[in-house]
């Protein structure tokens, strides 16, 4: 059995750990494998709600913990249990959601299972085949109202547009300033609205103290914007070929993509010490 240099190892799942049609490669399966059975510990951070994520970290046979909603959640794969739940008031679910429907957003609020959208159309049903889950549509009533009505406390708010104005949007939607709130994207046609007290980098710094592993013995791999906390936190952060040049700015560059086995390469040459 090799010693392991970076005993902690958390990757992002779309565009990271997945090729671009969703699945994992056998490569990639075999190698974490062998990284857990060496005693090492591997764990998937995304901003997926825990429905969307589950049966993927089940199918690569993991155990253990499952970081969901940009660090929001944290769960155990196994029996689905809850170890952490950084939601939103439900007056500010309610606040942030009519802001968002105020300016003609396509928006999804997110529950622990569930989602909910202002819109039925073909970017949805795009997003739905891409996660797996089918939305709760609420299109009698305003978002909002039926937030308000549920006492809703949401994990995350989504909003799907038009990649050309992401950027402005961010700008805009920043500008609102909404209590202890972080505005981010996990892609360029997704910006996401989270809790600020949670982010992948508190969601490794959990693990880390969980585990008893320095941060510094730690490896964080990704892709976009929402995985910036995580990789500027870990020991060694890491941006796949395909992240987002900011990604790159600040995280240790890749010579290979999500689609070629980046996560497998990370492992091999990273999680052990040479013989």
């Amino acid at each position: 059995m090799k010693k392991l240099r970076y005993p902690l190892i958390v990757s992002d799942f779309d565009g990271t750990l997945a090729r671009r049609d969703g699945t994992v490669s056998e490569r990639t399966k075999r190698t974490i494998e062998q990284f857990i059975a060496d005693g090492g510990t591997f764990v998937i951070c995304t901003g997926r709600m825990p429905s969307a994520i589950l049966p993927k970290a089940r199918a690569l046979g993991l155990k253990g913990l499952l970081c969901c909603g940009q660090g929001s959640v944290i769960l155990d794969i196994s029996s689905g249990e809850t170890l952490l739940q950084g939601r939103m008031s439900n007056a500010l679910s309610v606040q942030i959601c009519k802001k968002m429907e105020e300016m003609g957003l396509h928006t999804h609020a997110y529950d622990l299972y569930e989602y909910y959208s202002n819109m039925d159309d073909e970017p949805l049903r795009k997003y739905e085949e891409a996660v797996g889950i089918k939305a709760k549509r609420i299109l009698d009533k305003p978002l909002w109202k039926y937030i308000e009505e549920t006492e809703m406390q949401s994990f995350k708010f989504l909003m799907m547009v038009d990649s050309k104005e992401s950027n402005a949007l961010i700008e805009k939607i920043s500008s609102f300033q909404f209590p202890n709130c972080v505005v981010t994207k996990s892609a360029n046609f997704l910006i996401e609205i989270c809790n600020a007290a949670y982010s992948k980098g508190t969601a490794l710094a959990f693990l880390a103290e969980r585990f008893h592993i320095p941060l510094e013995n730690t490896i964080a791999i990704g892709d976009q914007w929402n995985d910036m906390p995580m990789l500027e936190k870990a020991g060694l952060g890491l941006a796949v070929a395909n992240a987002q040049p900011e990604l790159k700015q600040i995280a240790t560059a890749l010579p290979y993509s999500n689609n070629e086995d980046a996560v497998a390469y990370v492992i091999e040459k990273y999680g052990y010490y040479e013989e």
